[in-house]
C-alpha cells in the first residue's frame, strides 16, 4: 500500500493553518537545512534525488538549480508557477488550498539553496480559494519566524509574494509568465538567454512549479535514497495524477511514477457502466492520446515518451467508445487557438486554418483532402514555434489522426459525425 506524501494532510481537519502543518512534522526540512546544510549541499541532495519538474518538461531540479550562476551583482530569484492552465490538471490547487504551507517550506528551502532573497508565486486569478489560502499562510510563517529576516536564529533572510495572473495559458510557459511577472504582455522569449541566467528583471532566476516544491521538503527530511526508492530510476518519487473524463471516480490520486496508465485508470473506478476505454489523455491536451492497447505504458517521462507521447502535467483524461475523436480534436484546438499569443505566425495562422478544417469536418461539409491539409499544417506548425504550444496542438491532432482515422475519413466521406 502506498503512503501519501505530498496528499498526507489534504484530508485532516483544517489542513491549511500552521498548527496542523507544524503538528505533521512541518517545517523540520526548512530547519534541518539551515542548521546542517550549506546552499550547496541542499543542491547536491535534489540532484541526488533525481527529481524531475512536474510541471511538464521533466527536466532535472537539481541540475536546474546549479545553472543558477555563484557570484552575481544581481539579486537571485525564485519563481513558482502555479498557473496551471493545462486543461485536465488541478493537483497544484489542492495542494495550495489544503496545504500551502508546503508549497511555502518548499519555496524557503528552495531559495536557501539558490542564493534567493525573494520569491514569486504567480498564481492563476480564478484560484481565489488557493490564493486566499496562501496569504493566510504567508502572514502565519511571518509570525512564527519561518519568513523574514533571520529565519530561526540563521543568517537566511527570505520573503514571498503572490502575483495574480488573469488566466492566461501561455503563462504556463515560463518566460511568458516571466514577461507577465514584469508588467508586459505574455509572450514567450527567446532562448537562449535561458532564465537561469537572466529571467526576472534580467537577473539569474529559477522557476519550478508547486508540486515540484512541495518534493523538496520531504527529500531534505527523508534523504534522497529515500526519493530514488520510488518508481523508476530514471523517473523516481511520488506523483499527483489528476483523473477526469468518463470514469466511475474522477480525482486526484497520489501514487508512485511510473505505475501503468492502466492500473491509474482503474484506481478511477474503470469506464462507466456498460462503455469501454476507447483513449486516454496522459498528460494534459498536450499530450497525444494512447489508445486503448497502449494503456500499459509506464506513467513516467521516458516510458510516455517512447510511446509517442509524453507525461506532461500528469492531467488523465479517460475517453470512451462513446465519443468522437474529430470532436475531441477540434475542442482540443479551439482551445489552443484561442490561447495562443499571436507572436509566431506558424501557431498564430496554422492553428486558425486547423479550426477551420475541423470545423467544417464536424459540421458535415468534409471535403477530399482535408486530412491531407491537416497533415501538411501540422507539419507547418511543429518545430517552428517561439514555444512548446503549437508543438503540443500539432502532436496532439497528428496522434488522433494516426489512432482514429477511420473517424475522420467518415467525417469526410459520409460527411457526417458516426457518433451522433
Amino acid at each position: 500500500m502506498f503512503e501519501p506524501v505530498l496528499l498526507k494532510n489534504v484530508a485532516v481537519p483544517e489542513s491549511h493553518l500552521l498548527s496542523t502543518y507544524e503538528a505533521g512534522g512541518g517545517y523540520q526540512a526548512l530547519a534541518k537545512a539551515l542548521r546542517e546544510y550549506t546552499p550547496d549541499e541542499v543542491v547536491n541532495l535534489v540532484k541526488q534525488s533525481n527529481l524531475r519538474g512536474r510541471g511538464g518538461a521533466g527536466f532535472p531540479t537539481g541540475m536546474k538549480w546549479s545553472f543558477v550562476p555563484k557570484q552575481v551583482d544581481k539579486p537571485k530569484y525564485l519563481c513558482c508557477n502555479a498557473d496551471e492552465g493545462e486543461p485536465g490538471t488541478f493537483k497544484d490547487r489542492i495542494i495550495m488550498e489544503r496545504d500551502p504551507h508546503q508549497l511555502i517550506e518548499g519555496l524557503a528551502v528552495s531559495a536557501y539553496a539558490i542564493g534567493a532573497k525573494t520569491a514569486y508565486v504567480y498564481i492563476r486569478g480564478e484560484y481565489v480559494t488557493a490564493i486566499r489560502r496562501l496569504e493566510e499562510a504567508i502572514a502565519e510563517a511571518h509570525e512564527k519566524g519561518y519568513l523574514g529576516s533571520r529565519i530561526l536564529g540563521s543568517d537566511f533572510n527570505f520573503t514571498v509574494h503572490i502575483h495574480c495572473g488573469a488566466g492566461a495559458y501561455i503563462c504556463g510557459e515560463e518566460t511568458a509568465m516571466l514577461e507577465s511577472l514584469e508588467g508586459k504582455r505574455a509572450q514567450p522569449r527567446l532562448k537562449p538567454p535561458f532564465p537561469a541566467v537572466a529571467g526576472l528583471y534580467a537577473s539569474p532566476t529559477v522557476i519550478n512549479n508547486v508540486e515540484t516544491l512541495a518534493c523538496v521538503p520531504h527529500i531534505v527530511v527523508r534523504g534522497p535514497d529515500w526519493f530514488r526508492d520510488i518508481g523508476p530510476d530514471k523517473s523516481p518519487g511520488p506523483k499527483l495524477y489528476c483523473v477526469s473524463g468518463q470514469v466511475r471516480k474522477p480525482g486526484l490520486y497520489e501514487l508512485p511514477m511510473g505505475i501503468p496508465l492502466r492500473e491509474l485508470v482503474d484506481h478511477a473506478g474503470g469506464p462507466l457502466p456498460g462503455r469501454k476505454i476507447k483513449a486516454v489523455i496522459p498528460g494534459g491536451v498536450s499530450a497525444p492520446v494512447i489508445p486503448e492497447h497502449g494503456l500499459d505504458v509506464g506513467m513516467d517521462f521516458d516510458s510516455l515518451t517512447a510511446a509517442g507521447s509524453m507525461l506532461g502535467s500528469a492531467g488523465v483524461i479517460v475517453i470512451d467508445d462513446t465519443t468522437c475523436m474529430v470532436k475531441v480534436a477540434t475542442r482540443i484546438i479551439e482551445f489552443f487557438h484561442h490561447e495562443s499569443c499571436g507572436k509566431c505566425t506558424p501557431c498564430r495562422e496554422g492553428l486558425n486554418w486547423v479550426v477551420k478544417v475541423l470545423r467544417r469536418m464536424e459540421a458535415g461539409d468534409g471535403a477530399p483532402g482535408d486530412l491531407e491539409q491537416l497533415e501538411m499544417l501540422c507539419k507547418g506548425i511543429f518545430g517552428n514555434t517561439f514555444c512548446a504550444l503549437g508543438d503540443g496542438a500539432a502532436m496532439g491532432l497528428r496522434a488522433a489522426l494516426a489512432h482514429f482515422r477511420d473517424e475522420f475519413v467518415a467525417h469526410v466521406e459520409e460527411r457526417r459525425c458516426p457518433f451522433h
